[in-house]
């Protein structure tokens, strides 16, 4: 079989995919420095479906690392906001962790990503100098903008936690998968209650309800959601905390995740959470091939 010669503009297209490519291997951000809270391990895994930057993202944030919280608490004195004080006293025992999964595993999938994470780490700034700590306010934000900028074809479903060094996990969630619970002491995942994992609608699909700057999107009352805040929690020492994108949940047919998982999770429970983290990638990998972005993040209490 033969195939006709490239033309300029066949070769000029090639080119352009190709430079694209590396652009978006630059613009993908990393996940950030790991967190190191007192009494926790966190570590975490993303598997690109195409072997290069896909739409799942991880992102980590280390409060005492990313940012002078020093400075910050004492700015906060000086004006007499004592509140934001104590909040930012906090940050020094949790740490954030937000786990996104565009809709679509392609190259340009991995630009809403990123998108998110600069989106993301701009508000937290913002965030920490008016409350001293993340609020839902900041979602509220990225709703209406990603609806915005990326239409209803292109949404992104969301975890955002804090762990604190109690292991207790308060998060937020837009459209995606429940967190799990491996419990160490009975050796398989217990059951949260649906009130503790209440999730909405993925990041791009509505506008927020709430009218931030008086820009009043036309919003079904059936439609009409705020952000809630859950709160689930590492009991025991060697309890694990599993986030995870629907690429895992859905790898192997159902016949993986979760009973393999929960029985990978029992035979590794006394390893260290970077340990389990690789176990899981090697089950994940030797499963067969993947049809998704798989991403997940390991905490345990220790």
């Amino acid at each position: 079989m033969s195939f006709p010669p490239q033309t300029p503009d066949d070769e000029r297209l090639l080119d352009e995919l190709v430079n694209f490519q590396e652009i978006i291997r630059q613009v993908k951000p990393a996940p950030g420095e790991m967190p190191s809270v007192p009494g926790i391990e966190i570590a975490g895994c993303s598997l690109p479906l195409h072997g290069h930057a896909g739409g799942d993202h991880i992102l980590y944030i280390a409060f005492d690392k990313r940012y002078d919280l020093e400075a910050r608490i004492r700015a906060a004195r000086a004006a007499g906001r004592e509140e934001v004080a104590e909040q930012l006293e906090l940050n020094r025992t949790r740490a954030g962790i937000l786990l996104a999964d565009v809709a679509g595993h392609r190259m340009t999938d991995a630009l809403v990503a990123a998108m998110l994470h600069q989106a993301f780490l701009v508000g937290t700034y913002y965030e920490l100098d008016n409350f001293g700590q993340i609020t839902t306010k900041l979602f509220e934000h990225l709703k209406t903008r990603f609806f915005e900028s990326t239409g209803l074809k292109k949404y992104v479903t969301m975890i955002y936690g804090e762990i604190d060094s109690s292991g207790k996990f308060r998060f937020i969630s837009a459209g995606h998968p429940a967190p799990l619970v491996f419990s160490r002491e009975y050796g398989h995942f217990v059951t949260i209650a649906p009130e503790q994992v209440v999730t909405t609608t993925p990041v791009g699909m509505i506008p927020s309800t709430v009218d931030l700057d008086g820009l009043r999107h036309r919003v079904d009352d059936d439609l009409r959601e705020r952000y809630t805040i859950n709160e689930i929690s590492l009991m025991g020492w060697g309890d694990i905390l599993l986030l995870y994108t629907d690429g895992l949940s859905d790898h192997g047919g159902h016949l993986f995740f979760p009973a393999e998982v929960e029985r990978l999770l029992s035979d590794a429970r006394d390893l260290p959470a970077a340990a389990i983290c690789a176990r899981l990638e090697e089950a994940v990998r030797a499963v067969g091939p993947a049809t998704d972005d798989i991403s997940f993040v390991v905490v345990k209490k220790v």
